[in-house]
């Protein structure tokens, strides 16, 4: 039993070791000699892992397994993670390996190498989310003192400094989560986000009236403001910051499966705003605030609703969105800025989705939805898209 448990374990930290080198380094130097041999053929569906997982959740009352999360850090290294496991490819999806599979249910991670990170997850019958962190690729966690604070969110910058939200405040580190800091936000802050120490943006309510992006230059000692738009109904919103881009989902109200949203985006750090999408549905009514839009409605019709951005480069955003009346998913995309919008055509199943997108057209999409979870690639900025991994539940009619 002792040499079983010993094996188990270096089993999953080879995994996490082979995912953290390029797949040249991981073989031994007498199979240089077979270059001219044909590359062994890539995988399909779920690559013959996770096995027993996928057993235990079949049947009558159990939620299939299914994603969360999707990170890739390079245009062929990534990350996929879900409930109770982790899986990886250093080879763009040709082939994966688990890296962890376990008690714990992730709900997002944040890796700043490919070898150390973070994430968010609840352990089985649990409500409480716990912060943990691995420094092994992923193979074993260990939990990150959080006091009495239960994150929703978290950001790290590097190795030692990073955010923690909750659903009002902001939280800061700056010793690898020994210690947090309350960062100080105005009143009815709703979300935050955080390029760096210094540069920030946090979404506040306005009751009655509608809602305001405010930036922060100075770690968030003063905030000003940067967007108000009016709106009868706020239900929330999520902001998107990277570099000289800052970008805003606006929620009105919601109804029939369908949800009412604008999306504001800048180039300038917020000095200038375009109103890039502005749907309107009949369960959920007018899109918050009155300018023009440049998109009526954005990714995966009908009804759809928003999932998370991606923001590359000066100028390049991708929204990944979500339509359960039509059982599909997809992504929109801008390439200057939000002067103009492309939804491209939804040809993937799913009701939710994450997507990843190391340049302008290399992404990834995971489908998070209970059913039909599956892992796909685009190599043209979402206008098709490969499978990559799919669950046994995700191939059947």
């Amino acid at each position: 039993m002792i040499i079983h448990e010993w094996m188990k374990r270096y089993t999953a930290a080879a995994a996490a070791v082979l995912l953290a080198l390029p797949i040249s380094w991981a073989a031994p130097a007498r199979e240089a000699s077979a270059a001219s041999q044909a590359p062994a053929p890539c995988g399909s569906g779920d690559h013959g892992l996770l096995q027993s997982l996928q057993k235990q959740h079949t049947g009558q009352g159990q939620d299939p397994l299914h994603f969360s999360d999707i990170q890739f850090l390079t245009d062929s290294t990534g990350r996929a993670a879900g409930t109770g496991f982790m899986i990886g490819t250093s080879d763009a999806g040709c082939h994966w390996q688990e890296i962890y599979k376990g008690q714990w249910q992730f709900t997002q991670m944040d890796f700043i190498n490919n070898v150390n990170g973070w994430a968010l997850a609840t352990m089985p019958s649990q409500q409480t989310t716990y912060l943990i962190k691995t420094t092994d690729g992923g193979s074993h966690w260990k939990g990150v003192y959080t006091g009495k604070n239960h994150f929703e969110r978290i950001q790290m910058i590097d190795s030692q400094t990073g955010y923690g939200y909750t659903g009002i405040a902001a939280y800061r580190t700056d010793n690898g989560g020994n210690s947090w800091v309350k960062v100080p936000t105005p009143a009815n802050t709703r979300y935050a986000t955080f390029n760096n120490t210094k540069t920030g943006y946090v979404l506040t309510i306005v009751p009655g009236s509608g809602y305001r992006v405010m930036q922060t230059r100075d770690g968030g000692h003063s905030w000003a403001t940067k967007l108000t738009v009016k709106t009868p109904s706020t239900s929330g919103g999520e902001i998107y910051g990277k570099d000289n881009q800052v970008w805003a989902v606006l929620y009105g109200d919601s109804g029939m499966s369908q949800v009412s949203y604008s999306l504001y985006g800048s180039t300038d750090q917020g000095s200038h705003w375009k109103r890039v999408i502005a749907q309107d549905t009949a369960g959920g009514g007018p899109a918050p605030g009155s300018w023009t839009p440049v998109a009526k409605e954005g990714p995966a019709q009908p009804g759809g609703h928003p999932g998370n951005m991606q923001l590359v480069g000066k100028e390049t955003a991708f929204l990944a969105g979500g339509s359960p009346a039509g059982g599909m998913v997809s992504v929109g995309v801008t390439y200057n800025g939000g002067k103009t919008w492309k939804n491209m055509k939804p040809t993937v199943n799913g009701y939710d989705a994450r997507i990843s997108f190391v340049d302008g057209k290399i992404g990834w999409l995971v489908v998070t939805s209970s059913t039909k979870s599956s892992i796909y690639s685009t190599q043209d900025g979402g206008a098709t898209w490969s499978r990559k991994f799919a669950f046994k539940e995700a191939l059947q009619p």
